[in-house]
Parts: C-alpha cells; sequence; structure tokens
C-alpha cells in the first residue's frame, strides 16, 4: 500500500534533477526501418536473420508497439527535434538537394534546450532538415557533427552514367563544430556509405570519452545510415545470414547498436543514460532494397499504418520498469517532451509544443500513453486521423507509386479487425461515433494554428511565426 501511494503521490510532484543527477541521452535513429524487421517486432527470422542485441535491450526497457513517425524522413527528424508537428516548421516534406529551406532560426531544438541546461551535445549522421548557414545542426545547438546534409540515394550519383560532377551537384560528407564553417571531408559513394557507420561509432566514442572526463551529462544523437537505400552490408558482414545482403545488412545493425550499448558498459555510465531506439518512418519499398511492415501494410510516403509504426523502445534504468510492452500510441513528437523532461529542463511555452510528456506512462505510473491520437499528413495534406486503435482516413494511398485518392466520404478503419486497411468500414460496425473524437483532434489543431501561423516551406532563415499572443503550454 506504501508504495502505491508513493507512487501516486509522485503524479502531482515537480520533476527536477539536480546537475550532477542529470541522466546522460542517446537517441539511436534508424533510416526507413520497417516494423517487420527487428526480431522483437515480428521481424527477425522472418527476414533472415536474428537480431540480438535490439531484442535485448527492448526486454530492458519498454517495448512501443505503436510509436508513430511521420511519414518521410525529414519530416521525422525535425519533429522530433522541435516537439512539433513538420507541417508547422515547413518540414513536412523530405529535403532534396538545393533545396534552401530547413529549419529557421526561431526553432528551437532539444539540442538547444540540453545545451543550455549543461549538456555537451554531438550528432552523428543524416540532420536532413536544413543545408545552408543557419540551418546546420551546429547552429541549432549541437556542438559537433559528422554526416550528410541530405539522403543516402545520393551515394548513387558517382555511378549513375548521365552524372557528371563537373557540372551536377556533389555529395558530401561532411563535418562542423558550434557556429564554425561545416567542411567538406569526403564525396558520398556507396563505398563511402558502406563504411560510414565505423566512423560514426569513432566519433561517438570519443564524444563519449570526452564528455566523461568534462564530468558533463551528454546528449549524443546517432543516426545509423541502415536501413536506407543503397542497403548493403560492410565486407565483414557480407554472407553472415545466409539469407542475401539485406539480411546480412539488417545484422550489421544489430552489432553496430550493440557496440554502442557495450561501450556504455565499459564507461560505466549505462545506468545512468536514457538510450531511445527507433526507426524514423516505414520501410523501403523500391524494389532490391525492400524492407517490410510486417503485420501491417504500406512503405513511407503513405497514410497506411506501415507508415505510421516503426520499430521503438525505450531504456532507463530504474526510472523505467523492464518488460514492458504496449499498443499505445507514442508520437515521434513526445520523445521530444519526454526527454526535455527526464533532463530536468523546461520545455519551451512560447510557442506550439505537440510533443506529450510520457513520464507517467514510460515509467508505470500510468497504464495509458499521454495521448490517445494525432493527424497525420503527406507534405502540406492531411490524409487523416489516428484516434486509439481507428483511423479516420480522408485520402487513401497504400503504395509509394500509387496516386492518392481523395475520398469523398472518408473511411473508419478499426485496426483491430482490419489490420490490413481494406476497409472501407466493419459493417455492421460503422463505427460513425469515432468521428466525434476525431473532429476534436482537428479541431485542436486548427486552433492551435490560429494561434501561430505555420511557418511556409522555404522561409527565410529569420523568419517568426506571428502568433496572437503569449501563451503558457505547460505540458
Amino acid at each position: 500500500m506504501y508504495r502505491f501511494l508513493l507512487a501516486a503521490s509522485l503524479l502531482f510532484v515537480p520533476f527536477h534533477v539536480n546537475a550532477e543527477d542529470k541522466p546522460n541521452i542517446i537517441y539511436f535513429l534508424v533510416d526507413n526501418l520497417g516494423i517487420g524487421e527487428i526480431s522483437s517486432f515480428a521481424g527477425g527470422p522472418l527476414r533472415g536473420v536474428e537480431t540480438p542485441r535490439i531484442d535485448d535491450f527492448a526486454d530492458e526497457g519498454f517495448r512501443l508497439l505503436n510509436f508513430a513517425p511521420e511519414t518521410q524522413c525529414t519530416p521525422s527528424r525535425s519533429a522530433l527535434m522541435t516537439g512539433r508537428y513538420s507541417i508547422r516548421s515547413g518540414t513536412h516534406t523530405v529535403a532534396l538537394a538545393g533545396d534552401p529551406g530547413g529549419l529557421v532560426a526561431w526553432e528551437r531544438t532539444i539540442a538547444d534546450i540540453l545545451s543550455d541546461e549543461g549538456y555537451a551535445t554531438s550528432i552523428v549522421g543524416k540532420w536532413h532538415i536544413g543545408a545552408s548557414a543557419g540551418r546546420w545542426p551546429t547552429d541549432h545547438g549541437f556542438d559537433e557533427w559528422i554526416g550528410i546534409p541530405h539522403s543516402y540515394d545520393e551515394a548513387l550519383w558517382a555511378d549513375d552514367p548521365w552524372y557528371d560532377s563537373n557540372r551536377d551537384p556533389v555529395a558530401y560528407v561532411v563535418e562542423s563544430e558550434a557556429n564554425g564553417d561545416v567542411k567538406e571531408l569526403e564525396q558520398l559513394t556507396v563505398d563511402v556509405k558502406l563504411n560510414i557507420d565505423v566512423e560514426y561509432l569513432r566519433r561517438s566514442k570519443s564524444f563519449i570519452d570526452r564528455s566523461v572526463a568534462a564530468k558533463k551529462p551528454f546528449y549524443l544523437y546517432f543516426n545509423h545510415s541502415l536501413m536506407h537505400l543503397p542497403v548493403q552490408p560492410r565486407e565483414e558482414f557480407r554472407g553472415h545470414s545466409g539469407s542475401g545482403p539485406w539480411a546480412d545488412s539488417l545484422a550489421q545493425l544489430d552489432a553496430d547498436f550493440g557496440e554502442l550499448l557495450d561501450y556504455l558498459e565499459e564507461k560505466g555510465i549505462a545506468d545512468n543514460t536514457i538510450v531511445v531506439f527507433s526507426g524514423d518512418n516505414g520501410p523501403e519499398e523500391n524494389q532490391g532494397d525492400r524492407g517490410h511492415a510486417g503485420y501491417w501494410q504500406g512503405s513511407y510516403f503513405t497514410g497506411m499504418e506501415g507508415s505510421l509504426r516503426t520499430p521503438a523502445a525505450v531504456r532507463y534504468p530504474d526510472i523505467v520498469r523492464s518488460g514492458q510492452v504496449s499498443d499505445e500510441i507514442v508520437h515521434i513528437t513526445d520523445m521530444f517532451t519526454t526527454l526535455v523532461r527526464w533532463a530536468g529542463a523546461d520545455v519551451p511555452t512560447d510557442r506550439e509544443i505537440d510533443g506529450r510528456d510520457q513520464r507517467a506512462f514510460l515509467e508505470g505510473r500510468e497504464e495509458s500513453s499521454a495521448r490517445d491520437g494525432f493527424p497525420y499528413w503527406m507534405g502540406e495534406r492531411m490524409y487523416g486521423v489516428k484516434w486509439r486503435n481507428f483511423k479516420v482516413v480522408s485520402v487513401l494511398q497504400r503504395t509509394f507509386t500509387e496516386p492518392a485518392q481523395q475520398l469523398a466520404i472518408p473511411y473508419i478503419i478499426n485496426l483491430d479487425v482490419d489490420p490490413q486497411e481494406r476497409g472501407p468500414y466493419n459493417y455492421p460496425h460503422m463505427h460513425s461515433w469515432v468521428l466525434a473524437h476525431v473532429g476534436k483532434i482537428v479541431a485542436d489543431f486548427q486552433q492551435s494554428v490560429s494561434r501561430e501561423t505555420p511557418i511556409r516551406a522555404g522561409a527565410p532563415l529569420d523568419f517568426v511565426p506571428q502568433r496572437e499572443v503569449s501563451f503558457d503550454q505547460s505540458q
């Protein structure tokens, strides 16, 4: 009884973290990871190889079966960094070479906030939410960066017989330090991509060493190059699975994640380090590098469940109880708010923040997630809304290559009985009462837009959105 009363009382106690007790944070983001890839998320041996390190990690923490990214790389990464739906920040469409847009200077990233709290901050890998002065990660709170500005498919340029590096843009691996110039290290090619995660691991270990030596808490944002096309493994993993390059690459991803976890143990800091593992959107769809959505349908660039679910797990020893598994909805924006609060920092109150504080849920003090739904978009177009186990679909697009179809009457999908989303209804149960809940989600979003105008794509760096009044959005 005492333990129950203590847990209940904690719900009403402000959460503060002393400087010396601030947790380290690692967010390990995987590119284009379908929920049908990892063993503990209905993949693994069904894809030709086990993923024991990721599986053990998920067992040590909280495994999220309904973790919702946005539908493309750029939007998901923006949502994670800012805690805001990407439609608000003008980053709602995947950024391509030559794109002048990205996060404006006004946006506050998790690295900005944690840096102000005394954290050392580092990013390795793909940024993809700004590729010009003022929009680099080291302009948005990160102390250091090595990675690529855009996407790994640019590694294929050099092998394209129609490509001319003297005429056409050249993709580079780059590095920078806070407020410094971005330096081009080497051209991004298929061979460079093959081994780039080795350098990411080396840089990450160096960053951890320096942070520990300086007695500073750290935030490491590790963006692995897999499972983005071209999906090919390093030499030491070729033939590892006996099931081809995709399975070999999955084994490499598992080993690289395990190596980073082992280093936390070696340094004696695993117990005070929050580690989040997740994908950034649904799986690849291009033939030859195609991923899998497992139990669900669809890939990235669709509104299907295969696009709106990706593997995710959170480990925080002695805070997040091990062995938890849930199908409750957690959105990628929620990780911004939750990690900021776990670090003892404040969530910005001068802007619209969509991320919910999921600490009570992840710590086991609440059975339900802090959110029951969310709207989802493809670019500027709202495709639909999820609410609990239901979806109200306004725009139907089942595959990456299929044209989007605007529905005259929205489909109401009950995912419990129609996980393949064949729709349009679960006759004779029309579920039209769900529209009341979905309507509230849409109305709340529309009201938020009236308080603060969305930033348009390609907005100048110094753009500041108009806000009705200053408002308090305490989570």
